[in-house]
């Protein structure tokens, strides 16, 4: 008896300890993860401080960076918009299921078949959100509160304009409405819906994903973005770069709640590009790399892209393997604390282990892109490509000494590329044909070395 008492007052100085814990302190310490995947549209490689651009301040994009980790070889499943959404949200190439090209109007979407991000956590426990530009099928079987999402709040298809004439806001009706508001602008909107949302369920592990239809043309920002650039003369650059700080703004607000709820250490972030950025039309710079949006070349599908979850990732981490949108559904899910079925069959892996070991193995020795009449394969440091220039000879390129695919080998290294050649086709044989259009929609302008095509890609 008298040890039993003995030990009373140090369990009540115990209990008195764990309730005088902030509460917020106690929820951190019993929730699962949250996740925010942020997707930023047709924007190249250069731009953002991250990747070293100048002219244009990003200070909120680069402290996901700078909190995180940076990918140097982050690439894309696909050159543009709703190839590379369909493989973000399956985790899978995108052409195992016919998603080549962009969704159109009718009846064309992301099959059923494939689950979403948000399919894959709901079981998990998770409320779930998709603010933004979705372009993975308008029709009501395909629409985002159909595919996981408790809220949707943007525009179904490939609505580049930022005062939309269609948009879906699941708080007053699933239905297509037009913007009442003049003054109302995509970017900034979907900021605050963001805070909002982030508010309203900060008692639930969330998943929230924030695809921006910035930087897609046409330009478009409000003055007061325009008035912080008067020093750059050029009107093209000077809209860009008014569009990109007013989603820099945007992402600012959205981590400032973030950090305001005391999930900072909670919430895995994600941010990259879609594909690269159509240079004539927007001014978006991709160099040193060659070509853009709906090129093969490394211009057209290596994005900007990095990683931040505090407490778990290393801050100013650089990441230098490659790694591709694919990986974002199984790291989410292992993270989670759910588990990937092999009758999944994903593509992509969990990247967590391997930022744990930088120095490791990287977690892809091959990847594969396929765009109508265009291909590439990446082995290693080599990649080969072919239709990119509309000639379908082959270009051989060793990465690690020519990042800006200047210097075809094929034909010094004829092995080489019948290596890779058979790669592709072991792969290619696994694949669908596109499922809408039956063509690849940029073919009549596939020709010269690159120079021309920027324009019509920007449209898509």
């Amino acid at each position: 008896m008298k040890r039993r008492s003995e030990c009373l007052p140090l369990l009540w100085s115990c209990a008195v300890a764990l309730f005088a814990l902030p509460s917020s302190q106690l929820l951190a310490a019993e929730r699962k993860p949250n996740f925010l995947v942020i997707l930023t549209d047709d924007v190249g490689w250069a731009e953002y401080g991250f990747q070293g651009t100048k002219d244009i301040p990003t200070p909120n994009i680069d402290s996901i960076a700078a909190n995180g980790v940076r990918f140097t070889q982050g690439y894309v499943s696909g050159p543009y918009c709703s190839p590379t959404r369909a493989g973000l949200m399956s985790g899978r190439y995108q052409t195992r299921f016919g998603h080549e090209f962009n969704s159109t109007a009718g009846q064309s979407g992301l099959k059923l078949e494939e689950k979403t991000i948000a399919e894959r956590l709901k079981p998990l426990g998770y409320s779930t959100c998709a603010i933004g530009k979705w372009h993975l099928g308008s029709q009501e079987q395909f629409r985002p509160f159909n595919r996981g999402f408790d809220e949707f709040y943007g525009t179904l298809g490939n609505t580049p304009y930022y005062h939309p004439t269609q948009f879906v806001d699941t708080r007053v009706s699933r239905e297509v409405q037009k913007v009442a508001d003049d003054d109302f602008y995509t970017t900034d909107a979907y900021g605050e819906r963001a805070v909002d949302w982030l508010e309203a369920h900060k008692a639930e592990p969330w998943f929230l994903y924030l695809p921006f239809n910035a930087q897609h043309g046409p330009l478009q920002a409000p003055q007061k973005y325009l008035d912080q650039f008067k020093n750059i003369e050029d009107e093209k650059r000077r809209t860009f770069a008014a569009m990109m700080a007013a989603k820099d703004a945007a992402v600012g607000k959205v981590l400032k709640k973030i950090q305001e709820l005391n999930q900072e250490n909670d919430t895995l972030i994600v941010f990259h590009a879609d594909n690269g950025g159509p240079t004539a039309q927007t001014t978006s710079n991709n160099l040193p790399l060659r070509g853009f949006k709906a090129t093969t070349w490394e211009g057209g599908v290596r994005v900007p892209f990095c990683l931040q979850w505090k407490g778990h990732v290393p801050a100013g981490l650089v990441y230098d393997k490659p790694i591709i949108q694919l990986d974002v559904l199984p790291t989410i899910l292992a993270a989670a604390g759910g588990t990937v079925d092999p009758a999944w069959h994903l593509d992509g892996v969990d990247l967590l282990p391997y930022l744990k070991n930088p120095a490791g193995p990287g977690p892809h020795e091959t990847l594969f892109w396929r765009f109508g009449n265009q291909w590439a394969v990446r082995h290693g440091d080599w990649k080969l490509v072919v239709g990119n220039g509309g000639s379908g000879e082959p270009e051989l390129y060793n990465l690690a000494s020519d990042l800006s695919e200047a210097t075809n080998l094929a034909a010094q290294e004829p092995s080489k590329v019948k290596e890779l050649q058979h790669l592709y086709d072991s792969w290619n044989s696994e694949q669908a044909p596109a499922s809408f259009p039956k063509e690849n929609p940029n073919k009549a302008k596939n020709k010269g070395k690159g120079k021309g095509k920027a324009k019509a890609a920007a449209a898509l």
